[in-house]
């Protein structure tokens, strides 16, 4: 198949980008590989630090899939080998190194939610462990030469772990060099990454010149804000949007945000063109379109992307029969259980909850209603024969049978 025109896939390539480091390799790179008919080898690293992706994840997943569809080739690295060390960027700490159980376990739940943005048939999956087990001391000696002890103080985490007299371990110097190496591995021509990986895409570029390849561009991503409006997404944070979640729960999240975060999710979070997002913010801005609107037709946009239109149309007629009409929703699952049984109990039970802990805090924060009345003792038990409805939060329902 014969690549467009490189002037064109750049137009499409570098909307929405942080940064591009350098744009002026990148276009030289994309000529070549036009003139050649040569797809560029495009890398992402990911390490299998937790089981589950949402749409923070997705941002630079998205952009892979807009290179895969203009014929280049996709290496997805699983960080395997690098994920038992952790990387250390954004830390205050030293992470807490995972086991190679752990590690497998969160790799192949990755592999699977990946593969609802990118083309499988169309995308190199490996393990880095296939080239850093392998590497022996002397290799390893080799690596490390490669970078001073103060060009790695540069790092803002480290810089400030050291002047607060926080441990840092010497393990955590060698994630960024194993992350260059895979660079090396591999011959990327193209390196993925949020804006707070910039120093690990740079390693890249460095030791692939340290070993004579040409370096690599790095494209930084921009970082999506949570549904919170303040701090990066994050499932630790409880302010992410999983990309496998039902479609209510996507749509339901979607609809929770803030208006002014509506223009970053559209741009990030969907797959409209660009001017298509333009025309609908001006329509927003102008006044024409109003707020409510826009944001229904980005939480079908998003839970289309993962579940298709037909869930996306009928997540949006349970938000509007909960939410707008004042109903229950048409289809609650429904549990049954035998006298006596706390509510903390039938909560995580009835996926209402994820933990004890957490069903204990939804209710302490009167997030927990019986048929529409709130409950706020933790120590609330059904003696009785009984039937019910149970609500978490706005969007978290579940009819229960006590027998």
């Amino acid at each position: 198949m014969a690549l467009m025109d490189a002037a064109e896939q750049y137009k499409i390539l570098t909307e929405n980008i942080a940064e591009i480091i350098t744009e002026e390799e990148f276009r030289k790179k994309l000529e070549c590989s036009v003139a050649e008919n040569k797809p560029l080898r495009c890398k992402l690293g990911i390490d299998p630090s937790a089981p589950d992706l949402h749409l923070g994840h997705a941002v630079v997943l998205h952009k892979l899939r807009q290179f895969q569809e203009l014929g280049h080739h996709i290496i997805i690295i699983l960080g395997d080998f690098t994920g038992m060390v952790g990387d250390p960027t954004g830390r205050s700490e030293t992470r807490k190194q995972l086991t190679e159980k752990e590690v497998m376990a969160n790799a192949r739940t990755y592999q699977d939610q990946i593969f609802n943005i990118l083309d499988a048939d169309k995308t190199e999956m490996v393990f880095n462990s296939q080239w850093l087990a392998k590497l022996n001391f002397a290799d390893v000696i080799k690596l490390a030469s490669s970078l001073t002890v103060a060009r790695m103080m540069e790092r803002e985490d480290f810089s400030r772990r050291y002047q607060e007299n926080m441990p840092i371990s010497i393990h955590e110097f060698f994630y960024p060099l194993m992350q260059g190496y895979d660079s090396i591995a591999i011959k990327a021509d193209i390196e993925f990454g949020a804006t707070e990986q910039k120093f690990n895409l740079l390693m890249g570029r460095q030791l692939q010149r340290d070993y004579g390849q040409e370096p690599q561009v790095a494209f930084t991503m921009p970082i999506l804000i949570g549904t919170d409006g303040v701090q990066k997404m994050s499932k630790s944070l409880g302010n992410y949007i999983g990309i496998t979640e039902p479609p209510g729960e996507i749509y339901g999240k979607t609809m929770s945000i803030s208006d002014d975060l509506m223009p970053e999710y559209y741009r990030l979070a969907t797959s409209l063109p660009g001017n298509e997002i333009d025309a609908l913010l001006e329509q927003l801005k102008s006044g024409s379109l109003h707020p409510r609107d826009a944001k229904m037709r980005l939480a079908r946009e998003i839970v289309a992307l993962y579940h298709g239109s037909a869930a996306a149309r009928a997540a949006e007629e349970g938000f509007k029969q909960v939410f707008q009409k004042g109903e229950l929703p048409s289809e609650i699952a429904v549990y049954s259980f035998t006298a006596p049984v706390s509510l903390v109990d039938l909560m995580v039970k009835a996926k209402l909850a994820s933990s004890k802990s957490d069903a204990r805090r939804l209710v302490e924060q009167n997030g927990v209603k019986i048929n529409n009345e709130t409950v706020s003792d933790i120590a609330y038990q059904v003696c009785r024969a009984d039937q019910f409805v149970v609500q978490v939060g706005k969007r978290k329902f579940a009819r229960i049978n006590v027998s």
